[in-house]
């Protein structure tokens, strides 16, 4: 006879003859057995659960051609690719705590302006003259290579004033938020995109790619061939940016670490092993380093390559741990 877990009374559980009819009891209130977990909640090593992978640009950008033929920007919130992991059961992350896709604003068309809570940022891959993303009321150009964030709460939309379609990469801490619940969504309520004449080309929200690679320049090497530049002082408050700079024909290795990795290619093109997996990579590819995954690189040609982490949420709550 099935119980509910108001008729079970303690009596009953005093008159269990043994652990099968204890499991039966316990099934009955919502509560399990912790000797007998059917897997362990603790391990002695992180888990690797989500995969290395590899996403071309050439494929996305083909793929958005065709999206827009038949998407609108008044369809959808944003014409964009997930670049899902490709782990069983996932539909969304690209990595545990971090989204990648891929965006398109065709030729003199708007994306709406809003703001949410996750934080965001975007490489341009493509993009020129009068292309434009727009943040607290300000417009910031979006050149090749440069780098724009778009901070927590902060209004943001995308106007493509020039004469071709602009490409580039999205990357948020949305499964973050959607994991800790505190989503919150607002459209831009005055129109459609902020409407503003003044262009922000110093804003602290645009690493230029021409400034970005200036600073490398007179960045020291961490390995022979290898520099690393630490995007700021602007930062996000889950994220950190690196852009790695790689001479051509060199190859490098990176120790494991507890925090999750996801790559864009700047420029050059190149190769990577994550754990056991070969990827071959050229500009505007993505690929993804999860967590306690190895990973060893080679460039071809010199090459730069865009990192976005979660490492500061690591280190904020002393997670953050590399393999000696």
């Amino acid at each position: 006879m099935q119980l509910s877990s108001k008729s079970v009374s303690a009596a009953q559980f005093k008159e269990a003859k043994n652990l099968e009819q204890l499991y039966q009891l316990l099934e009955t209130v919502g509560v399990g057995p912790g000797w007998n977990k059917p897997e362990p909640s603790l391990w002695p090593r992180p888990k690797k659960n989500f995969l290395p992978a590899h996403f071309s640009y050439q494929t996305g950008r083909a793929a958005l051609e065709a999206a827009g033929k038949f998407v609108s920007t008044e369809l959808a919130e944003r014409r964009n690719l997930i670049l899902a992991n490709p782990v069983p059961g996932n539909t969304y992350a690209t990595a545990r705590t971090i989204i990648a896709a891929y965006q398109m604003v065709k030729a003199h068309e708007a994306a709406r302006s809003h703001r949410h809570t996750p934080n965001a940022l975007r490489l341009v891959v493509e993009g020129g003259a009068k292309c434009y993303t727009v943040v607290d009321g300000k417009k910031i150009p979006m050149l090749p290579g440069d780098v724009l964030l778009t901070p927590n709460w902060a209004w943001h939309g995308h106007n493509n004033e020039s004469d071709d379609c602009a490409y580039w990469i999205d990357f948020l801490d949305a499964p973050l938020v959607q994991l800790l619940e505190p989503m919150f969504l607002e459209p831009f309520s005055d129109g459609f995109v902020e409407q503003t004449e003044m262009v922000d080309e110093k804003s602290l929200f645009r690493y230029a790619f021409v400034d970005t690679k200036q600073q490398l320049e007179r960045t020291n090497e961490i390995q022979p061939g290898l520099r690393d530049l630490l995007l700021g002082p602007k930062t996000l408050d889950t994220l950190d940016l690196h852009v790695l700079r790689l001479e051509a024909g060199k190859s490098f290795s990176d120790a494991r670490s507890t925090a999750n990795s996801v790559f864009a290619v700047m420029d050059g093109q190149g190769s990577s092993v994550i754990d056991d997996r070969e990827f071959h990579w050229s500009r505007g590819d993505v690929f993804v380093v999860p967590s306690w995954n190895t990973h060893s690189y080679k460039s071809e040609t010199l090459s730069y390559l865009l990192r976005v982490t979660d490492e500061p949420v690591m280190k904020r709550f002393n997670w953050l741990r590399h393999e000696a």
